[in-house]
């Protein structure tokens, strides 16, 4: 059988391989928000999110093509706010994944257009027979990206944390903010995955489950890397969390604390997947690699 490396590698490039075909280079006016894209979307690193999309939809014997489709849709929402949150009115960063930030790259103007185009993009992925022949799977599975990217998921997580940097925020108040900033998409993959593969509707249950935990435990971690690790290793500016005074768990629960909280929902996460049996190993594997890792 094969590694978590081995696997989550292997879907890495697929992705990659799917989003360089949906992201052509171009000549003439256009080329530049092309090329912009591309440098926001490509060569991305381990491709977190369409893993989950994937490996659920594996669960179900759904077709590759079809969840590869729902993963590059995914990972086009994460790609677009990652560039907007660079921007100087967000987080002002200048570095994204070792390379410089797509304003810094470009700039701002071309920045947000990239970012839009993008977002519009990925329902358009989702929207296409390619998808799934049934148009009702393709309608609920974009139904579930909207809500997980906009004011009731990411956009709203976005807000409350730029709220949360005038106002004292409690632990319930955290959470709240991380399952919707980080953990909606987390989500939306997971689920997105089990709808591809037309999984029943405690199938998805169990997978929301697992996924709201997931999401959880990983923004511990990225809080904890951030105050602990450099930023040749993370890829991007570290220390930004206290240097804006950020809401964060660090915060509230100290460095001890957090540690045990990431736990504690890892293995949670995983007990979700009990009923898939041998199904679920790379999903559980997925939840230790999401404790474990260094960026």
């Amino acid at each position: 059988m094969a590694t978590f490396k081995e696997t989550i590698t292997e879907t890495a490039a697929l992705v990659e391989t799917a989003l360089d075909a949906f992201l052509p280079s171009q000549a003439g006016p256009l080329g530049r928000v092309a090329d912009a894209m591309r440098w926001g979307a490509l060569d991305g690193g381990k491709r977190l999110r369409p893993f989950l999309a994937v490996a659920a939809a594996d669960m179900f014997d759904c077709p590759r093509a079809r969840s590869v489709r729902v993963g590059c849709a995914v990972e086009m929402i994460h790609c677009y706010s990652l560039i907007h949150d660079d921007l100087p009115a967000m987080d002002d960063s200048d570095l994204r994944r070792g390379h410089p930030s797509v304003h810094k790259k470009f700039d701002d103007a071309t920045a947000i257009l990239a970012g839009d185009a993008l977002l519009t993009q990925a329902f358009e992925i989702l929207a296409a027979e390619e998808t799934h022949p049934d148009g009702g799977i393709r309608c609920a599975i974009a139904l579930e990206l909207a809500r997980a990217s906009g004011k009731e998921g990411m956009v709203g997580g976005q807000m409350i944390d730029i709220y949360a940097e005038q106002k004292e925020f409690d632990l319930a108040g955290v959470t709240q903010l991380q399952r919707l900033k980080t953990g909606a998409l987390i989500r939306f993959s997971a689920v997105g995955g089990g709808l591809i593969g037309e999984g029943s509707a405690d199938e998805i249950t169990a997978l929301t489950n697992y996924a709201e935990d997931l999401g959880l435990a990983f923004q511990i971690v990225d809080d904890i890397l951030d105050e602990t690790a450099d930023a040749e290793t993370l890829g991007k500016p570290a220390g930004q969390d206290a240097e804006m005074d950020k809401a964060t768990f660090i915060k509230l629960l100290g460095m001890d604390g957090a540690k045990s909280k990431a736990a504690e929902l890892v293995e949670r996460c995983k007990s979700h997947l009990d009923r898939f049996g041998a199904r679920a190993v790379p999903l559980k594997g997925a939840a230790d690699f999401v404790f474990e890792r260094k960026n």
